[in-house]
């Protein structure tokens, strides 16, 4: 996935997209924003053309090439016949192709006075193209393509012809990383802000390159609040200069010595990729203070691991804990330290009133759920929500565990994490993420910044390397998507 033109982060719903073009229209009057989007798809459809360089002098052979136009009902049907026009009028061959519903009537008038020409579908193979722009549905279509369109897109892959999406991939959901059928673009162009379908996986996948492109909306209300459905995420630029680098001067001490106490005779392997997780995160020195059972175990894995009691900057706790009589009073101990503590899994069960400062929860849905005194299902139906309201009712940060991962701060401050693809939904994976959120945490970085660098991380390595990789697997993977991020 590439990413260009894009200041801050920022991802955005189609109906907060919506609301914020309702703004425009209403501070604009008379002003054509299908106008504005339109020449920045054929600006950057010149570009592909013509390998990165538009100007107003025009190749000779620029007229032999020809561009497909596929055509929906709608504004994105709009934009791609407006668009047609623009092409046309610079002097490239451009053909339309009817999709489904009726074409924006004012766009198809356009197109066909500035010399676009009409095909139907089933001429479509017969011809032969050098780029195709997708116009067939945009933000506010359903998931799925017709079969019809889905020939066509499997003969343009096959035939090798790019295509240029409109705001986003036909078949895609704007709002969710879900997909089932929808057309590959090797590019996406699309306006304001990112989508959440451009970066949730496996969605992501077949956005190609994405260019955000500003056309002059506002995404905050008038008392410069953002609009619902607006929010933040962290990308792998911003981790990378947030990530903790070790100095000159540097030792194991000051580079920060995190505390693992998880795991149970049960639950060895809990421990074991809590410690895989903090390791590979770079800190100074882990500590390893948990079950002395498996402590045997925990070394043939990981023989760099101090054993025992000793000063730390953060702890880990509750991971594999299983159900034990003493879990009350082993939580307690790690709270009466007073350091900044990743609070997970088991230990979730036993929150006090007052934490210490700069604590972090990571429950998953269900966890939530429970210290909500709420249904999982509506954790689940608002997943950003109720992450802001356990971080109020606790006092702590909250990394909300799932396919978009929000971190949710005290002062109700909220972001989301880099999504990664859902082979990371395994047993396991929360244990590697709350040991590298230890590490973070023991370098200095605050609960909110380094949950946000841990789960982008282990996102962006589980995207580097798609596939059914276990979380030991993706631990043993993530010091090479460090160096490689930290390179950016």
């Amino acid at each position: 996935m590439g990413l260009k033109g894009i200041v801050m982060a920022i991802v955005c719903t189609a109906e907060a997209t919506r609301a914020a073009e309702q703004r425009w229209f209403d501070t604009h009057p008379g002003q054509d924003l299908m106008d504005i989007a339109a020449h920045a798809v054929a600006r950057k459809a010149q570009e592909l053309l013509l390998g990165g360089v538009v100007d107003d002098l025009m190749p000779d052979w620029a007229a032999s090439q020809c561009v497909l136009v596929l055509v929906g009902s709608g504004n994105n049907g709009g934009d791609g016949l407006f668009a047609a026009a623009a092409l046309a009028q610079r002097g490239w061959r451009v053909e339309l192709a009817q999709v489904m519903g009726q074409p924006h009537k004012a766009g198809m008038a356009a197109a066909l006075d500035a010399g676009c020409i009409r095909v139907s579908l089933g001429e479509v193979t017969s011809h032969s193209y050098d780029l195709a722009i997708d116009a067939v549905l945009g933000i506010g279509g359903r998931p799925g393509i017709p079969q019809s369109l889905e020939r066509i897109d499997t003969w343009l892959r096959t035939r090798g012809i790019p295509l240029l999406a409109i705001d986003v991939p036909s078949g895609l959901d704007a709002d969710s990383g879900e997909v089932e059928s929808c057309v590959h673009a090797a590019h996406t162009i699309t306006f304001s802000s990112l989508k959440w379908c451009h970066i949730a996986h496996p969605a992501a996948r077949y956005c190609g390159e994405l260019e955000v492109h500003d056309i002059g909306l506002d995404l905050v209300d008038d008392d410069d609040r953002p609009l619902d459905g607006v929010d933040e995420y962290c990308d792998l630029t911003e981790m990378a200069s947030l990530w903790p680098v070790p100095g000159a001067r540097d030792d194991k001490y000051s580079r920060g010595v995190v505390g693992i106490d998880t795991g149970s005779e049960r639950f060895p392997g809990a421990a074991v990729l809590g410690v895989l997780g903090a390791l590979r995160t770079g800190p100074g020195m882990v500590r390893f203070s948990g079950p002395g059972a498996i402590m045997a175990f925990l070394l043939s894995r990981a023989p760099s691991v101090v054993i025992g009691e000793g000063r730390v900057q953060s702890w880990v706790v509750g991971s594999g804990w299983d159900a034990h009589d003493d879990n009350a009073n082993r939580f307690s101990q790690r709270v009466a330290e007073g350091v900044p503590m990743v609070i997970d899994a088991d230990a979730l069960d036993f929150l006090p009133a007052q934490l210490p400062e700069g604590c972090l929860l990571t429950p998953h849905a269900g966890e939530l759920a429970r210290m909500l005194w709420v249904e999982r299902s509506q954790v689940e139906e608002d997943p950003r929500g109720s992450a802001v309201r356990a971080a109020r009712r606790f006092g702590a940060t909250v990394l909300l565990k799932g396919s978009i991962q929000w971190v949710a701060r005290p002062d109700g401050v909220v972001r989301a994490a880099l999504p990664g693809p859902a082979w990371t939904a395994q047993a396991g994976s929360g244990d590697v993420l709350a040991g590298m959120c230890g590490t973070l945490m023991a370098a200095g970085l605050p609960a909110d910044r380094a949950a946000l660098c841990a789960a982008g991380m282990q996102a962006a390595t589980a995207i580097s390397m798609p596939g059914p990789y276990a979380p030991d697997q993706i631990a043993e993977l993530l010091p090479g998507t460090i160096t490689t991020v930290l390179s950016r």
